[in-house]
């Protein structure tokens, strides 16, 4: 998302709203002295009072810092998180003088493209310490930028301007409706997909040459795994599995696992082409999935490829594969899906009612809407 707003240098239309986010070692506590809330709380204000930089929301909780910044397309988003995360990392150090990392990896910055993905991140930020178990409701944790934007403590040096005014005019009534915003509590899918793009927790599952590994994701293969109702890539892919089943066999159910057809090879081909083509695992862990030989597999994929038929499907974009992927579940629960079980609640996931399955961002882009996650995200 982009804006004219800025100070010092004039406006700046390419300007850019991050997402970032630092997540602490295990055994690390960003908030382990009492005084360090304060400390950080003021650093990450001052980093943006520089000329071109604007603070709209920001998070602290022990293990997790969230912020949602404003950065003049000169400026490098780099800089400034690396920059936070150094002072973060040195003052954790002196409250815990343990000899390990601080940080759990490097620092994560999302683009955010749009009004509705900015609005949906603050809805995140809102609830994260509810779902962490910090508070009861989200105006309650005192480490944010929330509270202050509803006016229920002072703001010492926040402004809460930017924030307010993606929810109208004037003050009182931005308040009201963002009250009214943050008041839907995210879905266990969003939090999925949330989770995963941002690395606080892993897809696992057939990700790698062993049967069970854990990798980072993004976008789409989050988005994915989230709506296969876990954090494990079999989950995705027997969502895909159903979709295809219900493309190439539309008259009735068709076994791809167990079944020895042509058709049941092609679409375990076409599983396995979308798979790789949004970023979900590798031929090679779809070919242990429906355990069959990772050449013959990849044989396969190359027929698909060549067949304008099945490039049609494997081009499909994500938001419709999620969208007909909820509708099978919504009609009886998986009238095509292959293998042993039926697509269920737990194997898709809970679409947000207000939007349906997604919204579209096609190639590695991230999904909004299902997740929420964000349909104006780019990786």
């Amino acid at each position: 998302m982009c804006s004219a707003t800025t100070t010092g240098k004039g406006p700046d239309p390419k300007a850019r709203t991050w997402s970032l986010c630092w997540q602490a070692a295990v055994g690390r506590d960003f908030l382990v002295q009492p005084s360090l809330a304060g400390r950080i709380r003021n650093r990450l204000i001052g980093a943006h009072q520089r000329s071109g930089r604007v603070l709209i929301d920001f998070l602290l909780m022990p293990t997790e810092i969230h912020a949602i910044a404003q950065i003049r397309s000169d400026d490098a988003v780099g800089g400034v998180a690396r920059a936070f995360g150094n002072v973060l990392s040195r003052w954790v150090r002196e409250a815990q003088p343990v000899r390990s990392p601080v940080l759990a990896g490097p620092f994560r910055a999302l683009p955010i493209e749009s009004v509705e993905a900015l609005r949906h991140e603050l809805r995140m930020l809102a609830w994260r310490p509810v779902l962490q178990k910090l508070c009861a409701t989200p105006t309650h944790h005192p480490n944010g930028g929330l509270r202050v934007a509803l006016g229920l403590t002072p703001s010492k040096g926040f402004d809460t301007r930017p924030m307010l005014s993606h929810f109208g005019q004037p003050v009182p009534a931005a308040r009201a409706a963002l009250r009214q915003w943050i008041a839907k509590r995210p879905s266990d899918e969003d939090w999925r997909a949330w989770e995963l793009v941002r690395g606080l927790e892993l897809a696992t599952g057939g990700v790698g040459p062993q049967p069970t590994m854990a990798k980072a994701v993004e976008g789409a293969a989050a988005a994915l795994i989230a709506a296969g109702g876990s954090y494990d890539i079999g989950g995705a892919l027997v969502l895909l599995e159903a979709w295809v089943a219900a493309r190439i066999h539309p008259s009735g159910p068709l076994e791809l696992r167990a079944g020895s057809s042509a058709l049941a090879a092609r679409g375990r081909a076409l599983v396995a082409c979308l798979a790789v083509t949004h970023g979900l695992c590798s031929a090679a862990s779809v070919a242990r999935h429906f355990e069959r030989a990772k050449a013959t597999l990849s044989e396969q994929m190359a027929a698909c490829r060549s067949r304008s038929a099945d490039r049609i499907i494997i081009a499909t974009p994500l938001r419709r594969i999620l969208e007909e992927s909820a509708s099978l579940r919504g009609m009886g629960g998986g009238t095509h899906r292959s293998g042993s079980a039926s697509i269920t609640k737990g194997d898709v996931g809970a679409c947000a009612p207000e939007r349906g399955a997604a919204h579209l961002m096609d190639g590695n882009q991230c999904v909004d809407g299902l997740a929420s996650i964000h349909s104006s995200m780019s990786f």
